[in-house]
């Protein structure tokens, strides 16, 4: 892809929530001050109908980011065209302003596993993600964002470190990455690793979008702790410490409240938006203020 069919249009630099069915109406009705919403493309596969007509209300009203789960970037099997043909008329449809997917997998032998599992980062891995990223790309007309995954496991064979491995796909590919801060504390406290230093390393000058979402918390067979990335609740509060440490780097960036499981009411999802547009706004406070700036 050149430059001009890789640009697109933006996501204001401020937070914005999920949209989710049982929201819709007080949304209409309230129009809340949030700087976009978020839909996963798949609950918008079928021809028309409610879900539709809820969807082409809220975009005619708020930016609009469509977020992919099933095109099973890491398969070591082609990508689906029928499945990118109907993200190309999602697309056409809805012009959203931003749309990824996860550096994931998710399917085998012509069957869907229900969750995105993850990838061992070795030099084939990266010539098969990066050239299926081309193909979306080329396929879509516009850039696309690559998610960082939350994990539970390493894998022996892998000789590149995920942070290097995102950083070549988005060199090689020129597509974006969203960075899911929520993931970075998952993965970093299950491989007792340091997601500041995370941060640190990431390659924030790809970064389109930022995820904040809640976890769940257990203890694995050792006894030590072990998150998972469930999105049923609040963002905690360690996780809202490393989202301040990333936007002190990278200046305000559009941030997603993910909530979608145990779904709350609007007036809850609005609340969690608030913290991150609250950080967002301080940052562009700080970066206004040179003596700040020099502190």
């Amino acid at each position: 892809m050149n430059a001009a069919t890789r640009s697109a249009t933006v996501l204001p630099a401020r937070a914005g929530l999920g949209l989710k069915p049982e929201h819709v109406g007080e949304i209409l009705e309230t129009e809340p001050d949030l700087g976009f919403f978020e839909v996963h493309a798949e609950n918008y596969m079928g021809d028309g109908g409610a879900p539709h007509r809820a969807l082409a209300a809220i975009a005619a009203r708020y930016p609009l980011s469509l977020h992919g789960v099933g095109l099973s970037i890491g398969a070591d099997r082609p990508l689906d065209t029928a499945h990118l043909t109907r993200l190309r008329a999602l697309i056409d449809q809805y012009r959203p302003q931003s749309f990824s997917e996860h550096l994931a997998w998710s399917t085998h032998e012509g069957g869907f596993l229900n969750d995105l599992l993850p990838l061992p980062y070795t030099d084939e891995t990266l010539r098969r993600v990066a050239s299926h990223v081309d193909q979306v790309q080329q396929a879509l007309g516009r850039r696309m964002l690559l998610e960082n995954p939350s994990t539970y496991i390493l894998f022996e064979d892998s000789t590149i470190h995920e942070i290097d491995f995102l950083d070549k796909v988005a060199t090689r590919t020129g597509c974006g990455l969203l960075l899911d801060v929520n993931n970075v504390m998952v993965s970093a406290v299950n491989h007792r690793t340091d997601p500041f230093a995370y941060i640190d390393r990431f390659p924030v000058g790809h970064v389109g979008e930022i995820h904040l979402a809640g976890y769940d918390e257990t203890l694995d067979g050792a006894g030590d702790r072990l998150l998972i990335d469930a999105h049923g609740s609040e963002v905690s509060e360690d996780v809202s410490a490393l989202y301040r440490h990333t936007i002190h780097r990278t200046g305000p960036l559009p941030t997603l409240i993910e909530w979608d499981n145990d779904v709350p009411a609007l007036s809850v999802l609005l609340a969690e938006a608030a913290r991150a547009e609250a950080v967002l706004d301080a940052a562009r406070s700080w970066r206004a203020d040179p003596l700040a700036r020099r502190a």
